[in-house]
């Protein structure tokens, strides 16, 4: 009698059109390899990572935030998660505070009393770890300025950036007086017009932080999640078959993963009463 090794399930959120492209031509550029695997669409990211520790899906493209939580949800149960693979593009980032040019404002302290604008709830980049900076500052929002979240598609972790968007036009237009976004962010919005050319300045950057990750879930071999990994790694920006993948994925290079780069977020999640130490979700006004 044999038997076939179950079919590996990666989990990933459907957070735009884009995803569907995405993950259908990395799974058939891994069938090319010998590599077998299917992928499953949520529409949120608290959803795909309970079915990560439950088993339903083996490997799943986390968030930041996602990553976190798994971890905290597997040490709970006695078990494991990793960071097999990540981007290029999601080591070592910062977020940063903008004020306009012309703005009076010309330190952290010079926010008391102040409005700031955040993303979505659940974003990393633009609400969780700048309150944090903030907080190791001596400001706490709601004591010492108003915190306005621009929230949009929550469940999304802030991979959409519809909340950074709105809270630096918000800032242009003076409904508030500083605003967060990622850097790779603040020089978008300045390409597109969002930010006006040479009409905002940096007031601070939070310390380094990861981004996304290619999380192997507690329930698939380290053999497989391996190979999977492999495959991943070997993807190169000179294949043409392969580039427009990388192109719409925001990366050039694999790297392999690492589970250094939380620190920030992980005091974040704490401080801000978002997970508590088993992972379940405490933050209040969360809908996704």
């Amino acid at each position: 009698m044999t038997t076939t090794a179950p079919v590996i399930k990666l989990g990933a959120v459907a957070y735009a059109p884009k995803v569907i492209t995405i993950w259908e031509g990395f799974k058939a550029y891994f069938i090319e390899r010998g590599y077998y695997f299917d992928y499953v669409l949520y529409s949120n990211y608290e959803s795909l990572t309970e079915a990560l520790i439950a088993g339903d899906v083996h490997l799943a493209w986390n968030s930041p935030l996602a990553f976190v939580r798994a971890d905290r949800m597997a040490r709970a149960r006695g078990l494991r998660v990793e960071s097999i693979a990540m981007r290029d593009t999601d080591l070592d980032l910062h977020s940063l505070l903008v004020v306009p040019a012309d703005s009076p404002i010309q330190s952290v302290q010079d926010l008391r009393g102040k409005t700031v604008g955040f993303g979505a709830v659940d974003s990393p980049q633009a609400t969780l770890i700048p309150l944090d900076h903030l907080r190791q500052e001596g400001l706490v929002a709601g004591r010492d300025y108003t915190a306005r979240r621009f929230d949009v598609l929550g469940g999304k972790h802030g991979d959409h950036i519809g909340g950074e968007r709105l809270a630096a036009a918000a800032m242009v237009t003076g409904e508030i007086q500083a605003s967060w976004m990622v850097g790779k962010n603040y020089q978008a919005f300045a390409r597109e017009g969002t930010l006006p050319a040479g009409g905002t300045r940096v007031l601070a950057t939070s310390g380094a932080f990861d981004h996304c990750n290619m999380t192997a879930g507690p329930h698939i071999d380290a053999e497989r999640a391996a190979a999977f990994r492999d495959i991943l790694l070997a993807m190169s920006w000179d294949d043409a078959a392969v580039r427009p993948l990388l192109e719409l994925e925001g990366l050039k290079v694999w790297h392999p993963g690492r589970g250094t780069g939380y620190g920030l977020l992980e005091r974040a999640v704490t401080d801000e009463a978002f997970y508590d130490a088993e992972g379940r979700i405490t933050v209040q006004d969360y809908r996704y």
